[in-house]
């Protein structure tokens, strides 16, 4: 061995006790982006640390010292998105106001497609989760609901909303298409179902349009909670004080 070769350490080999330059930069965001980057492009079943720190170009080990776990790491993904979601202004119309809350968070969710049912699904408990829920509240709790109230109209909108977004992030493109020939087989295939009311219905069950059918959801919905609302404001005849001096049985 010459002196040259006995002096010359492997470029590919750290020195002792100094990280790689790619792990000495590594952060808990920089985890988080590349997760979501192969979300993106692959699907949530194809993160793992070992897909992640391969993107990133570190040993998955190092991942380790920003992130918990792979659930901490989609936790991560998710709390990002919806950090993401913008607090429309109050406007003093309740159905307005839910309305932009809704289509507010449909465009946060279905930013990132592949990413959706993480958002929609994932138990999460930190500010960027609970932020849409403080705006729904206050938005009910400025037009009479108490916070009980409030909270079971807010569960209600929100089970709603994320039903119709997980419909329309999990529908196929075919299904979703308005190709004539396609649309004419589901028809057909409705049809010799041999239920009666689905055959009645194959013309509207075979076509999806996924802005009408989130718009239809956001009006039924909007309606029942301001129905809701409205009969704190304006209670039935019976539920009325009585005026003075006037029995109700004469």
């Amino acid at each position: 061995m010459t002196a040259v070769e006995a002096n010359t350490e492997p470029p590919t080999v750290p020195r002792r006790g100094r990280p790689p330059r790619a792990e000495a930069a590594l952060t808990r965001a920089a985890i988080r982006d590349a997760a979501l980057h192969v979300i993106d492009t692959d699907g949530i079943a194809a993160v793992s640390m070992r897909s992640v720190s391969r993107l990133l170009g570190v040993d998955a080990k190092s991942l380790y010292h920003h992130v918990a776990s792979k659930d901490d790491l989609l936790d991560a993904v998710a709390e990002h998105i919806l950090e993401k979601l913008q607090t429309p202004v109050f406007s003093g119309d309740l159905a307005a106001d839910l309305r932009a809350l809704a289509y507010e968070f449909r465009r946060v969710t279905t930013a990132h497609p592949e990413a959706a049912t993480l958002v929609l699904t994932r138990q999460l408990t930190g500010y960027a989760a609970l932020a849409p829920i403080e705006a729904v509240l206050a938005t009910l709790g400025r037009h009479g609901a108490s916070p009980e109230h409030a909270v079971h109209l807010m569960r209600a909108l929100v089970a709603t909303l994320v039903g119709a977004l997980l419909r329309e992030v999990s529908a196929g493109p075919t299904f979703g298409s308005e190709d004539p020939a396609g649309i004419d087989r589901r028809r057909h295939d409705l049809r010799a179902s041999g239920l009666p009311e689905v055959s009645r219905a194959a013309p509207y069950l075979a076509v999806y349009d996924r802005d009408q059918e989130f718009a239809a959801t956001v009006d039924y919905v909007v309606q029942s909670v301001s129905t809701s609302i409205k009969h704190l404001e304006d209670p039935a005849p019976a539920e009325k004080e009585q005026e003075p001096g006037i029995s109700p049985h004469h």
